[in-house]
């Protein structure tokens, strides 16, 4: 399977969750065995020898990759999640969404000060979630961050809505 074929998995769904947007559907990427295994070889091989010692996986399509990668990493994962979900001390953020605000949250003992982190989520859209998640991973002073999604949508500008001094990488981009 090439990347191209890849791609090609995703499902276009026109105007969900609202007229006028066109979503691009994993689910459909993640059922095909053969895709899901190149997809997680792909993401993973990007940060190989990059020393790595937690995924944090953005609620709720960020834990699939981000399990993945924990796995084929070595490494712990984390799940960054809405309020109420998880069971101990949280730390959070709030941030704005297209329409209106939403919260994220972190275990307040998940991260350390010896640890290199990879956020992940599966789709790069605006960045509003993942530089929430950014900035709580960041408060925590890891050693080093990265940030890493399955599909970019470009012509949205997601990018310019995260740091500019951290590593970003995208699979595939539309």
């Amino acid at each position: 399977m090439t990347i191209e074929q890849l791609k090609a998995t995703i499902r276009d769904v026109p105007d969900f969750p609202s007229k006028g947007i066109m979503f691009r559907d994993l689910t459909t990427l993640i059922k095909n065995g053969e895709a899901l295994h190149l997809m997680s070889d792909l993401v993973s091989d990007l940060y190989v020898g990059k020393g790595i010692t937690k995924v944090v996986g953005i609620e709720s399509r960020g834990f699939i990759g981000g399990s993945i990668m924990s796995y084929i990493l070595g490494c712990g994962f984390v799940p960054a999640r809405k309020p109420g979900k998880l069971p101990a001390v949280t730390i959070k953020k709030a941030y704005a969404k297209e329409y209106g605000v939403d919260t994220i949250e972190l275990h307040s003992d998940a991260i350390t000060e010896n640890d290199v982190v990879l956020l992940h989520d599966d789709l790069l859209a605006t960045g509003g979630t993942m530089n929430a998640c950014y900035e709580l991973v960041k408060s925590m002073n890891p050693k080093k961050i990265y940030i890493n999604f399955i599909v970019e949508l470009t012509d949205l500008h997601g990018r310019d809505n995260l740091p500019k001094d951290v590593e970003i990488t995208s699979l595939l981009k539309y």
